[in-house]
């Protein structure tokens, strides 16, 4: 199995904003006990994409790309596809 860190540049516009748009529709993604609308948690994810401080991995064996903090450990040593 590969995972790969993809460049936001691969990615056309309408599939960056359904691979954010898919991210912040999860379970698990609760912003806490204040409501938050759904065009903050989009403009959150994507800021944090566009700063570096979050990645988007694509995964080779379920052709999905998801989205992880920059700094998260399991992303140590990861190359880009």
């Amino acid at each position: 199995m590969a995972i790969h860190r993809s460049p936001r540049n691969r990615l056309s516009s309408d599939v960056f904003r359904g691979v954010i748009n898919k991210f912040i529709s999860r379970d698990g993604t609760d912003y806490g006990a204040i409501e938050v609308s759904w065009e903050i948690k989009f403009r959150q994810v994507r800021d944090k994409l566009e700063s570096g401080l979050a990645v988007l991995i694509y995964d080779d064996e379920s052709e999905t790309t998801n989205i992880f903090l920059a700094h998260d450990p399991l992303l140590k040593g990861l190359t880009d596809c």
